[in-house]
Protein backbone atom coordinates (compact mmCIF):
# COMPACT_ATOMS: atom_id res chain seq x y z
CA UNK A 1 0.00 0.00 0.00
CA UNK A 2 1.39 3.24 -1.24
CA UNK A 3 1.33 5.92 1.83
CA UNK A 4 0.45 9.35 0.84
CA UNK A 5 1.64 12.39 2.04
CA UNK A 6 -0.83 15.12 2.61
CA UNK A 7 0.64 18.91 3.16
CA UNK A 8 -0.31 21.46 5.16
CA UNK A 9 -2.42 24.38 3.58
CA UNK A 10 0.74 26.83 4.30
CA UNK A 11 2.95 23.92 3.12
CA UNK A 12 0.97 23.96 -0.58
CA UNK A 13 0.71 27.82 -0.79
CA UNK A 14 4.73 27.46 -0.20
CA UNK A 15 5.80 24.50 -2.69
CA UNK A 16 3.34 26.85 -5.19
CA UNK A 17 5.07 29.58 -4.84
CA UNK A 18 8.09 27.51 -6.10
CA UNK A 19 7.03 26.78 -8.82
CA UNK A 20 5.76 29.56 -9.72
CA UNK A 21 9.32 31.36 -9.71
CA UNK A 22 10.91 28.48 -11.58
CA UNK A 23 8.49 28.57 -14.25
CA UNK A 24 9.16 32.67 -14.50
CA UNK A 25 12.54 31.94 -14.79
CA UNK A 26 12.24 29.18 -17.57
CA UNK A 27 9.78 31.59 -19.59
CA UNK A 28 12.06 34.90 -19.74
CA UNK A 29 14.63 32.06 -20.65
CA UNK A 30 12.54 30.35 -23.62
CA UNK A 31 12.16 34.72 -24.29
CA UNK A 32 16.18 34.79 -24.26
CA UNK A 33 16.52 32.13 -26.74
CA UNK A 34 13.71 33.27 -28.69
CA UNK A 35 15.60 36.57 -29.22
CA UNK A 36 18.87 35.06 -29.74
CA UNK A 37 17.80 32.78 -32.52
CA UNK A 38 15.80 35.51 -34.04
CA UNK A 39 19.27 37.71 -33.98
CA UNK A 40 21.11 34.68 -35.22
CA UNK A 41 18.88 33.86 -38.03
CA UNK A 42 18.49 37.30 -39.10
CA UNK A 43 21.90 37.39 -39.34
CA UNK A 44 22.36 34.79 -41.54
CA UNK A 45 23.10 31.65 -38.76
CA UNK A 46 20.80 29.16 -39.25
CA UNK A 47 22.56 26.39 -37.56
CA UNK A 48 21.72 27.40 -34.13
CA UNK A 49 17.25 26.72 -35.27
CA UNK A 50 17.03 23.17 -34.20
CA UNK A 51 19.02 23.17 -31.01
CA UNK A 52 17.09 26.68 -30.35
CA UNK A 53 13.70 24.70 -30.64
CA UNK A 54 15.00 21.34 -29.00
CA UNK A 55 15.32 23.77 -25.85
CA UNK A 56 12.59 25.50 -26.31
CA UNK A 57 10.67 21.87 -26.75
CA UNK A 58 12.44 20.90 -22.96
CA UNK A 59 11.68 24.14 -21.45
CA UNK A 60 7.74 23.28 -22.03
CA UNK A 61 7.89 19.57 -21.09
CA UNK A 62 9.66 20.94 -17.97
CA UNK A 63 6.71 23.52 -17.44
CA UNK A 64 4.33 20.75 -18.20
CA UNK A 65 5.62 18.61 -15.38
CA UNK A 66 5.68 20.86 -13.38
CA UNK A 67 2.10 22.17 -13.88
CA UNK A 68 1.27 18.26 -13.66
CA UNK A 69 2.89 18.47 -10.35
CA UNK A 70 1.05 21.45 -8.91
CA UNK A 71 -2.63 19.50 -9.90
CA UNK A 72 -1.14 16.01 -8.71
CA UNK A 73 -0.45 18.41 -5.31
CA UNK A 74 -3.75 19.59 -4.77
CA UNK A 75 -5.56 15.82 -5.32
Amino acid sequence: MRRRTHFARHQRLTIATGILCIVVIIIILQLWLFTATINAMLGGDFSVLWPAALVSLVCFGLNGGLLWYLYALER
